[in-house]
């Protein structure tokens, strides 16, 4: 993403105004982090990998904010999630 709004936020409804705003956030968190994590990976100096991998690690603690945040206000993205680790569960215990 780096900095370009996926969504043109004037033309969302009232209603749904901060639960795209909360998803735009997570977006821009996880651009963030597979940025961070690539630059480190890329790093040629300890310290920079360091910083960036610390950096990464906060991007991660916002999107667990914004997901917070964003399932308390969408109760259809918290019965979906639910379905979501089910299956991964039905998959994955054979």
């Amino acid at each position: 993403m780096l900095s370009k709004m996926p969504i043109d936020l004037s033309k969302v409804g009232r209603e749904d105004l901060d639960k795209e705003i909360l998803r735009v956030g997570l977006i821009a968190e996880l651009d963030a982090i597979n940025l961070y994590e690539q630059m480190a990976n890329m790093a040629g100096n300890e310290n920079v990998r360091k910083i960036l991998l610390d950096i990464a690690r906060e991007e991660k603690t916002h999107v667990g904010e914004f997901l917070a945040l964003l399932l308390k206000l969408d109760s259809e993205a918290v019965k979906e999630l639910e379905k979501g680790k089910e299956e991964i569960e039905e998959l994955t215990e054979k």
